[in-house]
């Protein structure tokens, strides 16, 4: 990890970690990171609380907004935390297999598979096709469009931190890109 160890914290900072983990929990090392810059940190953690818990879309969803963003930033660790949950909620393993690989998923359910295209647009493209926009509205409505939008940015901002600060894999889990070692793009998937 690229950042110094904190050995102590402000109160501020138990109160906020507190507050997201419950007092006594040793908070995840995202929540470690942004409490570094509490004036970000109660933003980044508002709008975080609000996409993990609160946005209009099922666990499954969230979940998977997670691992899209992951993908696409390639943050080993954002998938690697939420992998084993998007399977518990449903999202088929051989999706998430093929979406680790960058290849299609190929998701069978409609709400699966138009979350992906969307925020698969909006990632890769830069712009959502009208026909992408008009079954997310269908399905999500607008307000659901919106909490998608914001799911993705919440999720890619913590995805470019975790890499950018180097926060290492859990120990025990695989490396789930074969294109990335470590903090790295390595060519043909050779690590």
């Amino acid at each position: 990890m690229r950042l110094t160890p904190l050995t102590s914290l402000t109160p501020e900072q138990t109160d906020l970690l507190d507050t997201i983990v419950g007092p006594g929990v040793e908070p995840p090392p995202p929540f470690l990171v942004w409490a570094r810059n509490m004036e970000l940190a109660h933003w980044v953690e508002n709008l975080g609380r609000y996409c993990r818990n609160e946005s209009r879309f099922p666990q499954k969803l969230r979940e998977l907004s997670v691992l899209i963003a992951g993908r696409h930033f390639d943050s080993q660790a954002a998938w690697n935390a939420h992998i084993q949950q998007a399977v518990e909620e449903g999202i088929p393993a051989e999706c998430l297999d093929r979406l680790a690989r960058g290849e299609d998923p190929g998701f069978k359910a409609e709400d699966e598979r138009v979350f992906h295209a969307f925020a698969h647009e909006m990632l890769y493209d830069h712009f959502v096709t009208d026909v992408t926009y008009a079954e997310a509205i269908e399905l999500f409505g607008e307000d659901g469009v919106l909490d998608l939008i914001g799911c993705i940015g919440s999720f890619s901002m913590s995805a470019m931190m975790l890499n950018t600060f180097q926060i290492p894999l859990r120990p025990h889990l695989p490396r789930p890109f074969a294109d990335v070692d470590g903090f790295r793009r390595v060519s043909g998937g050779d690590a």
